[in-house]
């Protein structure tokens, strides 16, 4: 699967996952999360594919300048819209295109250091990066909303899922 159709999985398995979330749960200041919620979560995923596509243009991507649409954390139908937006665009990209992108390590307000990439490569660095948070977002579900029905897979990277499926094989046959 190359990094488009990575994205539209991700993106799909996003809005599925909205489809089954109420407004209040996903709004709700959750304590796992030290008092953040669902939908700042989800609005955190969609910041970095927003900046991707909003930057792709200017050939220079600042993940650290997001706008962090406030609508984006309290509404599932908003957040769902963005998502099928954001796949729509990548479909547009060259991932071959090169591009600069602003690293920013530190809380100081400094120079920020300049690295070149491709919008290929930052579209799996945004893939991993959901995937990181969908991880955080499945532990939240399972321990304030445990009647919500989610995949078990969600948050699990492929890579995982192979070693997962390739270490039962033997024992599955031993059996």
């Amino acid at each position: 699967m190359d990094c488009i159709k990575g994205t539209d999985k991700i993106t799909s398995d996003i809005i599925q996952l909205l489809g089954k979330l109420d407004n209040t749960s996903y709004k709700q200041p959750l304590e796992i999360f030290n008092g953040s919620s669902l939908g700042q979560h989800f609005r955190h995923i969609l910041d970095f594919y927003n900046c991707l596509v909003r930057d792709e243009a200017k050939g220079l991507i600042d993940y650290a300048s997001r706008e962090r649409d406030p609508k984006v954390e309290v509404d599932t139908a908003v957040a769902s819209a963005a998502f099928l937006n954001i796949s729509a665009k990548v479909h547009q990209m060259d991932i071959e295109q090169t591009i600069q992108v602003k690293a920013d390590f530190s809380e100081i307000i400094d120079k920020k250091p300049v690295v070149q990439s491709s919008l290929g490569r930052e579209l799996m660095f945004a893939y991993d990066h959901a995937l990181h948070h969908l991880a955080m977002i499945k532990i939240g579900l399972q321990t304030n909303f445990p009647h919500i029905c989610i995949d078990e897979k969600l948050g699990v990277a492929p890579s995982t899922l192979k070693f997962q499926k390739g270490s039962a094989a033997p024992s599955e046959t031993n059996a």
